[in-house]
């Protein structure tokens, strides 16, 4: 009786020692971030191991870039492509939830409701495979990243992090390689096909856009308008 309680009493002081750890690292990273800019992702490692795998050149193209450096149209598209509430929740959009669950309930295909903040901070902070258990870190990380960042600083990292196309990430090194011009000179038609290849940027290319990218591109312009600017809190 006596080891056992004993190797309880370990076993529970590793834990809380584990958690302790853990959130100090959590906490310390998502400030950390606030100020610096994360210098590489997990998906971005994925990617890169991938290419060596299949003996292809590695190849990461990105160049990061202040929010003021990035066109307001594509902020504007990506809130209307990816999370129409954005400015306005706090790291989840339940109703959103709520209409992708009666969604999916009737439908095979399947429809998302993550966020842009929760999108962000799966790409800075954790692992691309999808599970309950990452979902339940993405819940943790999104609520700190609401806490200690501004929204303007969660769309910067988003629009520079996310994967735009195969080896390429962020909206400047988009905007160079689809349209020859830098992010900040994007219009509302070139930001709206960026966006509406963000779901499958490996498969779908803004420069040579499908007759589905066009109809999404369309969709997304309507949405745009009607959101009008941005304000930032």
């Amino acid at each position: 009786m006596g080891n056992q309680k004993k190797t309880a009493g370990r076993i529970f002081l590793a834990v809380r020692w584990t958690l302790l750890i853990f959130l100090l690292w959590s906490v310390s990273g998502v400030v950390t971030y606030r100020f610096i800019n994360p210098p590489f992702t997990f998906l971005m490692f994925k990617r890169t191991y991938q290419q060596i795998a299949q003996g292809k050149p590695v190849k990461i193209e990105r160049q990061w870039k202040s929010l003021d450096e990035i066109s307001p149209h594509l902020v504007r598209a990506v809130i209307a492509a990816e999370d129409n509430n954005f400015p306005r929740h706090f790291g989840f959009d339940l109703d959103a939830m709520k209409n992708a669950l009666e969604h999916n309930q009737k439908s095979s295909r399947l429809h998302g409701a993550s966020t842009i903040t929760q999108q962000t901070a799966k790409n800075v902070f954790l692992w691309p495979r999808r599970s309950y258990v990452r979902k339940a870190f993405e819940f943790y990380f999104t609520f700190l990243m609401e806490v200690f960042w501004s929204k303007k600083r969660i769309m910067e990292v988003y629009l520079n992090v996310i994967e735009t196309g195969p080896g390429i990430y962020g909206a400047e090194a988009a905007a160079r390689r689809y349209f020859h011009k830098p992010a900040s000179r994007l219009t509302p038609a070139e930001s709206a096909l960026i966006a509406a290849a963000l779901p499958a940027p490996r498969k779908r290319n803004p420069g040579n856009p499908s007759a589905y990218m066009l109809r999404r591109q369309a969709q997304i312009l309507d949405v745009m308008e009607k959101i009008g600017p941005i304000k930032w809190r």
